[in-house]
């Protein structure tokens, strides 16, 4: 039977369009029962055993054996070793993309700015200290596939804001390891890196181990295992996000070629059944060259399975009245990758407020921000966009307030806090404020 992959029509002019977009745009982000009880019970035995836990589950759930996790950490000399086996071809892109995403976050600190203070009228001195953090973990995933842009886009950013150290966590089932993730972990300056994944990894990192060290924060992707691990150990250290599905939505305005839309439709779907891959556009006939074209392309695809369940299960291709209501409904969608595929990107990018990421113009595939065109691909999913940002230097940051009060500051300021906090009940704070009303220091000359 050939292979098809078959995204629902939908129009905004039935009568029943909402209820079917809702229905096409749904999905529970609520992790399987089974699954969360194992990741609790694996997040307790690391913190409660420490290595020999990590070791037990690497061996069962991976495959490799080691008598210790420092038999599981791969070395610098590694990293080096992978860099100069690769082809050429890829030392040269590996170099060339770390190099745009450095620039591009380097950008990022321009922009933000760091520490800063002023002094008010009193003499007061107001401000905020930006400080790095001092060691961060990040996660790629290893298994079905391999990300060495993962790393670029997690090691890279940590680095401009100044993480003192950066650990790896890298799953390598039966002990295969992937000579570009290697090398990727050498241009990108990865301090340390263990051949360990899943919950116990994050574990690991979240509370640290005889041998692996307790990180400040976790970033990066994983599967249902990690992700429910990554929401149980927030608190106890910071995290990026919970990502779910891959999700990219086409506004097309039906000039580009419809072969460059589904292939780009395909980008995302062929990462796992789940993805989500949708097209609006105000052109019916255009929908319709892109779906012959989806057709015609599916067949070439070594992924075809999971491209075509994936678009058939939660793809569709939207009739809109005009590019303003499909800008809308994008809107409302919040998607992670966004592409403008006009002629005219920029006369709708005002009217677009919520995306991970937004790809302007018919050159700007997707899969170029993936890789090497700068902005992070660690991106908020599932309509997270809303309030959330990618990943970048401020994730890896933190800021303390600083308040430095004159004597003369205390005189107004102790008596504002001093009415509030008697309003509130909390007399001891108004006792602190009120001592610096009439109190002075003792002269120590």
């Amino acid at each position: 039977m050939k292979l098809v992959a078959t995204p629902i029509r939908l129009s905004t002019l039935d009568a029943t369009f909402e209820a079917d977009f809702q229905k096409r745009l749904h999905w529970s982000a609520d992790t399987d029962i089974a699954i969360e009880q194992r990741v609790t019970d694996i997040l307790a035995d690391v913190r409660r055993r420490g290595d020999p836990a990590v070791l037990e589950y690497t061996q069962r759930f991976d495959a490799q054996s080691a008598s210790s996790v420092s038999e599981l950490e791969l070395t610098q000399a590694e990293f080096k070793d992978a860099f100069n086996r690769i082809p050429s071809a890829q030392r040269e892109a590996l170099q060339a993309a770390a190099a745009r995403v450095r620039s591009y976050h380097e950008a990022q600190i321009k922009a933000c700015g760091g520490s800063w203070s002023y002094r008010d009228e009193h003499g007061t001195l107001l401000g905020q200290k930006v400080t790095p953090l001092d060691r961060v973990g990040i996660y790629v995933p290893g298994g079905k596939a391999t990300y060495p842009s993962t790393v670029l886009m997690c090691a890279i950013p940590a680095h401009v804001a100044g993480v003192g150290e950066i650990i790896m966590v890298v799953p390598t089932p039966r002990g295969e390891k992937n000579a570009l993730v290697l090398a990727t972990a050498y241009v990108a300056g990865v301090t340390r890196a263990f051949t360990i994944g899943g919950a116990q990894a994050v574990a690991a990192l979240a509370y640290g181990t005889q041998t692996v060290p307790k990180v400040d924060k976790i970033t990066g992707p994983g599967n249902a295992y990690v992700a429910s691990a990554k929401k149980r150990v927030f608190g106890t250290v910071g995290i990026d996000m919970i990502a779910g599905p891959s999700e990219i939505l086409v506004l097309a305005d039906g000039t580009t070629p419809p072969d460059w839309v589904a292939m780009d439709l395909f980008s995302q779907a062929e990462h796992d059944e789940l993805a989500q891959s949708i097209l609006l556009c105000p052109d019916a006939a255009y929908l319709d060259a892109v779906q012959a074209a989806m057709d015609r392309l599916l067949p070439e695809m070594p992924r075809a399975n999971i491209i075509a369940k994936s678009l058939s299960d939660r793809g569709a291709l939207i009739l809109t009245r005009d590019m303003e209501e499909a800008c809308a409904i994008s809107n409302r969608i919040a998607p992670e990758h966004l592409e403008v595929s006009s002629r005219e990107p920029h006369r709708w990018e005002p009217l677009l407020k919520h995306a991970g990421a937004i790809f302007l113009g018919a050159y700007t595939s997707e899969s170029l921000g993936d890789y090497c065109a700068g902005p992070n691909h660690v991106l908020p999913t599932s309509g997270t966009a809303r309030f959330s940002s990618p990943l970048g230097v401020y994730d890896f940051q933190k800021r303390s307030s600083l308040i430095e009060v004159s004597q003369q500051g205390a005189q107004t300021l102790g008596r504002i806090a001093a009415v509030l906090a008697h309003g509130e009940g909390l007399q001891a704070h108004a006792r602190a404020a009120e001592m610096r009303l009439t109190g002075a220091l003792p002269n120590l000359d």
